[in-house]
């Protein structure tokens, strides 16, 4: 009854009402005067909520132009793709799922409260979906719930080091203070990323200037933000309407595209402002806490990865990236998934890669296509399960498909071997992704200041010339 009343509660108020209650508890333990909190409150709902009616707006004018793109392929493959949106509900169906809920929220607290991490998770409650689905594969393939609560336990806490990992850079290139993204489907690539990225910078690939920036010194008005938007939707309608360029509603879509584009692209900074507005006050009385106390401790909220999702760089690689990953699940041996609905999600994926590189767009687009791919052979091995999670649930197989699967939620190798870890049953295998765990929690732990300065400026390197880059060195 308790779990069933906290879900119903949740999902009635949402992230847009749900964060800013966090928000003005939050100010006021800071000591934030009410009138200063409640403005606080009021702008991280408002902001919340513009992200949402303009992505609202965004999805049904580009959903038709990506169905008709991976269409035009001709390609049929036994997987299909049914998105985010329809995981999150098969999560909070089932048993496991249920259970979590609850025992999740309880743990992400204690897990602050106690310092275990510096990032307060409850933030973003619904983004929970993500370790649920995982934990309710294992709970089908063993009925054990123990089993299925710490597949879905580790997979959070190891989803809490990644998202402190990035917290610094995420906060400082998206411009949100104190803030970061918790999603573990959107913020796994950053392993890669951090590890992957000292590889292209020694290949030289941070010389090549591909940032928003950059790309408006180079190509002037048709650099500015609002006219790359125009001239990628109008490539991305090109794409999807390539067999129809004859007819006039073809080029109806191709321009309404890039107007479509061009507006995210102008009016998501302006949203995105508002709703910084409501860190300033809390960020002010953190930082008199500082300086009052040389202790004091500096912690980052979970927000929605919504948003992240209309900065420039952002969006111009996710929507880049779109028939990039068509093509590699089209030319991938082995892969037997088409992605389709969670191609839209892409500038949500991304965000575990820009701000690391600060902005490249050349080497999101690299780092991308390789970690997505092996994402697709994730899809490909669950989706089994995952279909017969969807039809123990109720839902439905589209026409056409003979199994389903979201790219973006089971997408994910490094979250899918501690999944498959407990799949196992094994102790053994159980014991190393608990153990891979702790030995990276406290090499961080231990070397958390030096990690931050280490990821500034190999993300600095992407913006200095070659005689700064030696001095940086140096």
């Amino acid at each position: 009854m308790f779990l069933q009343a906290l879900k119903e509660i949740f999902q009635t108020f949402g992230s847009p009402v749900f964060v800013p209650v966090i928000i003005f508890v939050i100010a006021k333990i800071l000591k934030v005067n009410t009138k200063k909190a409640f403005f606080s409150a009021l702008y991280a709902g408002v902001g919340l909520e513009g992200f949402t009616l303009l992505l609202n707006a965004f999805t049904p004018i580009i959903t038709p132009v990506v169905k008709s793109m991976v269409e035009n392929t001709g390609i049929q493959l036994p997987v299909f793709d049914v998105g985010w949106q329809a995981t999150a509900l098969v999560a909070y169906s089932t048993e496991a799922g249920m259970v979590f809920l609850g025992v999740g929220l309880l743990v992400q607290t204690v897990l602050f409260l106690a310092k275990w991490t510096d990032v307060f998770q409850p933030g973003d409650l619904w983004n929970n979906y993500s370790y649920m689905v995982w934990g309710s594969m294992v709970y089908l393939a063993t009925q054990n719930m123990l089993l299925s609560l710490g597949c879905m336990i580790l997979l959070n806490m190891y989803s809490l080091l990644i998202a402190e990992i990035l917290a610094k850079r995420w906060s400082t290139y998206y411009n949100y203070p104190n803030c970061t993204i918790i999603a573990m489907h959107n913020i796994e690539v950053a392993i890669f990323t951090v590890l992957f990225d000292p590889l292209l910078n020694s290949l030289g690939l941070n010389k090549i200037k591909l940032s928003p920036e950059q790309l408006q010194k180079k190509l002037g008005f048709f650099g500015e933000p609002v006219s790359l938007g125009l001239l990628l939707g109008i490539f991305i309608g090109i794409m999807g309407n390539f067999k129809s360029l004859n007819t006039l509603p073809a080029w109806g879509q191709v321009m309404t595209m890039g107007i479509a584009t061009s507006a995210i692209m102008a009016i998501f900074p302006r949203v995105a402002g508002l709703f910084a507005q409501a860190f300033l006050p809390i960020t002010e009385a953190a930082r008199k806490a500082v300086k009052k106390d040389s202790k004091a401790r500096q912690w980052y909220l979970g927000v929605n990865d919504a948003t992240g999702y209309g900065e420039p760089a952002t969006l111009i690689s996710g929507i880049i990236l779109i028939p990039v990953m068509v093509f590699l699940a089209i030319v991938l041996p082995g892969n037997q998934v088409l992605p389709v609905v969670d191609l839209l999600a892409l500038p949500f994926m991304v965000q575990g890669i820009v701000p690391l590189v600060n902005g490249n767009i050349f080497k999101v687009l690299i780092t991308g296509a390789i970690w997505f791919s092996a994402g697709l052979y994730m899809c490909t091995y669950t989706a089994p399960m995952f279909t017969e999670i969807c039809a123990s649930v109720g839902v439905h197989l589209p026409v056409g498909a003979l199994l389903i699967t979201s790219f973006n939620i089971l997408g994910k190798p490094l979250m899918g071997l501690v999944f498959l870890a407990f799949l196992s049953q094994s102790p053994i295998l159980i014991a190393i992704a608990v153990g891979v765990y702790l030995m990276a929690y406290l090499t961080f732990r231990k070397n958390k200041e030096s990690i931050y300065n280490y990821l500034d400026q190999n993300a600095l390197k992407n913006v200095m010339d070659s005689t700064e880059e030696s001095n940086i060195s140096a």
